[in-house]
Order: structure tokens, then sequence, then C-alpha cells
């Protein structure tokens, strides 16, 4: 039976990549803390760095069957998937077309370290595919997108971008962190590499530190030869949490996406805010393109206070949502992305990005909207006051 196409969603969630207990007949998958694995007559020798551990193996199944890919990997973080995956298909000499808003941890990443391995790169001016197209070259071998993007909820045309890259030989990758294969499966529109953070949407309780790529088996073997050498592997214990995690996944990012559509609505209604962005909004450049890719349009949006009103002290004056540095979480969180995510690009570089200082990102998490609207006018009439 072909797993993939078979299960349902919160079945796949559920029992896909489940280690057996034979001998206790548990409920969950036990979890392997060894170091260490007999390898005399076994075709397979087990080391947590060679990312080959049966948890390792077990939810990577999980995560390849969500994503409707052959094949995954888990890392130590989210950054450490991207930088990985990156690198090992790029070497010096080689050109990579990035989108122009995208994660300040991978901007900051290409900026500081890839003049260092003679990688060059160049950033797009929108996302509209003839930009792409133009920054395209002769040793251009990889095409990177993030979408909806951080923090501004910008959508890609995954499958222009896939097709423009298919006819010049580039791999494709994307972060699909934000939306989560529940709201978009990536490989239906040719993308080649899907990369996650896990510590966000697919960890979802704010415990855990971890990153996916999931991709074809020949892809993750170009990876794989490359992270058993950096070392970026995944803590078991951490593993198995997530696995736990992932259990809910479906449930959860359905709840935080419905909740986030009704917050954006309320926002964009709101005297006190100058502009909502989220893609499940009709007023949103790319909500046509959000609903053709899209099956839900995600738990993050980003507003802009009115400009008298304190950013800071209206994240303060809070007191259910929480002031918090990432996001993704089961509770609603907010951030100034000047002060965190983006704190690391230059003044002129968020500005060219779009990005304001009383731009707020939010997090929605799985409580009743009506307690996070009052809370919400609560803080701004003690800020104005």
């Amino acid at each position: 039976m072909n797993i993939k196409q078979k299960l349902g969603v919160n079945t796949i969630c559920t029992h896909v990549g489940e280690i057996k207990d034979e001998q206790f007949k548990g409920a969950i998958s036990p979890i392997y803390m060894s170091t260490s694995y007999q390898f005399d007559n076994v075709d397979v020798k087990r080391y947590p760095r060679y990312f080959n551990t049966p948890n390792q193996e077990a939810l990577c199944k999980k995560i390849a069957a969500l994503e409707k890919t052959e094949s995954g990997l888990l890392f130590g973080s989210g950054m450490a998937a991207i930088s990985t995956s990156l690198l090992a298909f790029l070497q010096k000499g080689d050109h990579v077309v990035l989108q122009e808003t995208l994660y300040g941890g991978t901007y900051n990443f290409v900026v500081e370290e890839f003049d260092k391995f003679g990688i060059e790169y160049s950033f797009t001016n929108s996302l509209a595919i003839e930009d792409f197209e133009k920054e395209i070259q002769k040793n251009t071998r990889v095409i990177f997108i993030e979408t909806p993007s951080n923090p501004l909820l910008k959508v890609v045309d995954m499958q222009a971008v896939a097709n423009l890259a298919k006819q010049h030989g580039i791999i494709t990758m994307i972060d699909n962190t934000f939306a989560t294969p529940i709201n978009q499966t990536p490989v239906d529109y040719g993308i080649d590499i899907i990369i996650h953070s896990a510590t966000k949407y697919m960890g979802g309780h704010s415990d855990i530190l971890a990153g996916a790529v999931a991709t074809s088996e020949e892809h993750i073997q170009r990876i794989w030869n490359l992270a058993k050498n950096l070392g970026g592997s995944l803590s078991d214990f951490t593993v198995w949490m997530l696995e736990r995690s992932l259990k809910t996944m479906n449930l959860r990012v359905k709840r935080q996406s419905k909740n986030a559509l009704k917050m954006a609505k309320y926002l964009e209604k709101s005297e006190y805010i100058a502009k909502v962005y989220y893609p499940g909004l009709k007023s949103h450049s790319d909500y046509k393109l959000a609903k053709s890719q899209m099956k839900y349009f995600g738990g993050m949006l980003s507003f802009e206070l009115q400009e008298e009103i304190d950013v800071m002290d209206f994240q303060h004056n809070l007191a259910l949502i929480k002031p918090s540095m990432s996001l993704a979480g089961v509770e609603s969180t907010v951030l100034s992305p000047t002060q965190t995510s983006h704190a690391l690009l230059s003044l002129e570089e968020r500005a060219k990005q779009g990005i304001k200082d009383g731009l707020i990102r939010f997090s929605v998490g799985i409580e009743e909207t009506k307690d996070l609207i009052k809370d919400i006018e609560q803080a701004l009439q003690k800020t104005i006051q």
C-alpha cells in the first residue's frame, strides 16, 4: 500500500514511522538513547552523527510521507538544515538565486559566509518570476525561496519557479516552515527540496530545537554526505519529542490557521492598525496566488501599529499574548522583527525588504479568538493613554 497517497493526514501524523514496541506493546514509540550499536553482520552501521538511529530513521519516514517525498533527514536546527542543504549543492564558483524577502538567519548566512566559500549569490528585486529569471547565470545551481515569507507573508509562485528552474537544470529549495505540509506540499508544484525549521509548527510546543529536509533519495544522499561531516545531527530524545508533536500537527495548524484569519480580519478593521499582512485577506496582494496553492493560509501574520503608538509598550502591555523570540507554539506570541529575527540586517537592508520599526509579527495560537481580541484591545488602551 502506498501510504503517502492512501492514508489521511491525521493518520500519517499519528502512525507513519512509529516504532512498534514488540516486547511491552506500548502505545508510543520507544526511545533509543544509545550512541553505540553493534555492527557485526549488520548492513547498517548506526551512529547518531550518521543520522540513522532507529528514532531518526522512523521519524524521517513520517516527515517524508507528509511532504510526499521519497526520503527525509533531521537536523539539530532549522539553520543546520538550510545551511547543509545549500552547501551540499553549491561549491566554489557556483551561483545561487534567492528571493528578496527571507528569514533573517538565512539572509545573514548567505551574506556572511558565501564569500568565504567563493559562492556567488543574487537576491531578486521582487517575487515576480521575471525577476528570478533575470538573476539566473550560467553558473546558477540553486534557486531558494520561502513562501509565505518571514515576516511580511509574501507568496511566491512555486509552479512558476519550478518550471523556470527545470528549463535551466537548476535545483529548487523552499523553506516551508510557515506553511507546513498541512497548508501546502511544494513537491506538488515541482519543488525539489523542502526544508523546515521543525522548531516551529512541527514542534509546536515551544520546547524543542530541530530542522528537517524532505526530498528524493538521490538528493538526501548528497545532503547526508555533507551533513555527517558537519555534525548537525539531532539528539534522540528531541527526535522522540518531535514525533510526539507531529502527531497533533494537523489539528494544531488547522486551528491556528482559522484563528489567524479571524485575527487578521479583526486587525484590518482596527483604527489603531496601519496595515495587516496575511495572505488570507482579500486585500493582500498575493491573495489569489495563495488561494491557488495553499489549503489554509497559515497561523502567522504581521501588522503595523499607527506611528503614534509605541511598539514595545504595546507588547509589554499584553497580558495573554506573550512577547517571544520564536513562533508557532500553541500559545499566541508577538515580536518585533527589527529587534529579533531580522536584527542582523542593516537598517537599509530591512528598508529594502519593507520591514519597518513598527512591524509586529503575530504567531496565532489555539486560544479562543475572542480572548485574544480582548487582550489586544486592553493593551492598546493602556498604551495610548
